[in-house]
């Protein structure tokens, strides 16, 4: 129970990781705040949780309207009197249309490096004051390994990815003295109904083999690392941008053609 007492929101937290740290924030005590635009399916979850004895509420946000981030926080914070968590959770892009350097149109680069920055800026920007005014708190942006590792594809995924990374340390950075802290989290394949509805077998094969742990993570194991992060365990732990990835990336580039070979004698 290290979150008892404490308010969170969670931003597109209706599936995926998104609601695997509602139910682990709610199980550590906290009162969990959705955020969500489909509200009648966020209230479904809540009232099931609700019956399992965590404290879950919705709040309405629609990441595609700037204006409803604000008005979410404030909302929250009118209801509680505080918020001490923020999981700035919403972000994707469009594989269609998110492509290479070649082959992306700049408007459509921009939309999804638009749309992924404001869910954190604003989100955040809207927060800090009331955190401040309760004596702190933990922002947890969830980020991505794309952030961190170019990829052949999703430009302005990456882009904005990387971006959100910086934004974390800068939170961080500005923000101490009020005693707020910011880290990210970057989840690699995990596996979501986003990744298995979007991503082949044979792509996922393919990046599994260069990830030593060899097998997706669940939307669970990176909530634990957000629960860690929002907790007073953390206290001293800010400006931290941490790899939930199962190794994705670490060793040798060759690693997974090593493994391969060594497999074979």
């Amino acid at each position: 129970m290290r979150l008892q007492n404490k308010v969170a929101v969670v931003t597109a937290s209706t599936r995926g990781i998104g609601l695997a740290c509602v139910k682990r924030l709610a199980q550590e005590g906290a009162t969990v705040y959705m955020a969500a635009r489909n509200v009648e399916r966020a209230q479904e979850i809540a009232t099931e949780l609700g019956v399992a004895g965590y404290n879950v509420k919705v709040v309405y946000n629609d990441a595609t309207v700037k204006e409803s981030y604000k008005m979410m926080i404030d909302e929250v914070a009118k209801e509680e009197g505080r918020i001490d968590v923020l999981v700035n959770n919403f972000g994707g892009s469009n594989p269609k249309t998110d492509l290479d350097i070649k082959n992306t149109n700049y408007e459509d680069f921009m939309g999804t490096v638009d749309v992924n920055l404001a869910s954190v800026f604003l989100t955040a920007q809207a927060a800090i004051p009331h955190m401040a005014a309760n004596g702190g708190g933990s922002i947890i942006n969830i980020s991505s390994v794309g952030g961190i590792r170019p990829d052949i594809s999703q430009i302005g995924y990456g882009t904005s990815k990387a971006a959100i990374n910086y934004l974390t340390k800068l939170i961080a950075t500005q923000c101490a003295r009020d005693n707020i802290r910011c880290n990210a989290v970057l989840p690699g394949m995990t596996a979501t109904d986003a990744v298995n509805d979007n991503l082949s077998e044979a792509f996922k094969e393919f990046f599994l083999k260069h990830t030593p742990i060899k097998r997706m993570g669940e939307p669970e194991e990176v909530a634990g690392t957000v629960a860690y992060f929002a907790s007073d365990d953390a206290a001293y732990t800010t400006g931290q941008i941490v790899d939930v990835s199962g190794g994705f990336g670490m060793p040798t580039p060759v690693y997974g053609d090593m493994i391969e070979m060594k497999n074979r004698r």
